[in-house]
């Protein structure tokens, strides 16, 4: 199966500023693909290109093995794309925003009433007849995700498309892309971490217009560095955190409640003595567990450290 996305040495400046410097990265079809990076990172610009918005300086892109520069509306057809601040008519109601984007991308008679009907049950807005003028910010975010795929796009771009929604709204625009894992190539912007440890399959990390790190979400948090123990005891964890953190192995220990957890250089070591550590004290063990590295811990790593 042949990428979605390629991208190689892909470059933008304005003027004296570099927006993308070198970028490389392929996104495989049929996943729901992170592009993540810290505010300022890029990733707009890159999914400008990609969409035929701007042009790049250096490098270049293709989707689905056409070049994105010279792309056609054919090419065009075959994307679906959400901005970071989507514009509406507020006058119209939800099936009447979705009927006047398929009819721009020219579906029309059974097929246009057909993909309404599924896109408003998808995005949860079947039977809504207020005017989109009315609706809150989740609610717009849903219909913007419907409205992207309207023309039954094989590749989803989204820009941001839960940074300004509480948690309800983003839960919900969540599901709407996971549903769509397997169906449509999703390529989804964000800087929101949880969000795309919670959806996304694979995840590149963007910073300062590079590319600092893209694998398979699993295997990047297999590569973190930082790995963790926890520790929990019935009572006395406030002694025994000073004692664990004087260890050889520990990196660094932090307490909360009656749990002390470590980032440990030599796990096999932490497992051996940490019983033993707990023993001295005479305090009840309650647990002791391996903590896998979260996408903020290898975020910070990758990123937390650069300027």
């Amino acid at each position: 199966m042949s990428p979605a996305i390629e991208i190689q040495g892909l470059g933008k400046r304005y003027g004296d500023t570099v927006a993308l410097d070198g970028v490389d990265l392929t996104v495989p079809e049929g996943s729901v693909y992170g592009f993540l990076g810290p505010n300022g990172a890029g990733k707009t610009t890159a999914l400008r290109i990609l969409t035929g918005m701007a042009r790049p300086s250096t490098g270049g892109a293709r989707v689905f093995g056409h070049d994105v520069v010279h792309a056609t509306n054919d090419v065009r057809a075959l994307i679906g794309f959400l901005p970071d601040v989507p514009g509406y008519y507020p006058w119209m109601t939800a099936e009447e925003f979705l009927r006047f984007a398929g009819k721009l991308h020219g579906v029309s008679g059974r097929v246009l009433d057909d993909r309404v009907e599924s896109l408003l049950e998808m995005a949860g807005l079947a039977g809504v007849k207020q005017r989109v003028g009315g609706f809150s910010r989740g609610m717009k975010q849903r219909l913007g995700v419907a409205q992207a795929l309207i023309n039954a796009p094989k590749l989803l771009m989204l820009d941001e498309p839960t940074s300004a929604l509480d948690p309800m709204g983003r839960k919900d625009v969540l599901e709407m892309i996971a549903a769509l894992r397997g169906k449509t190539t999703v390529f989804f912007s964000t800087h929101i971490l949880t969000d795309v440890e919670r959806v996304c399959d694979t995840v590149a990390i963007l910073d300062h217009g590079r590319v600092v790190r893209q694998a398979a979400m699993a295997e990047l948090k297999r590569e973190g560095h930082a790995l963790k123990v926890a520790v929990e005891v019935e009572e006395g964890a406030e002694a025994l955190e000073p004692l664990l953190a004087a260890e050889p192995w520990a990196v660094e220990c932090e307490r909360d409640g009656q749990v002390v957890r470590c980032v440990v250089s030599d796990m096999p070591a932490a497992r051996r003595s940490i019983p033993a550590v707990v023993a001295s004290k005479r305090l009840g063990l309650v647990r002791m567990v391996d903590e896998e590295p979260s996408l903020e811990d290898v975020f910070v790593e990758l990123v937390g450290g650069r300027s």
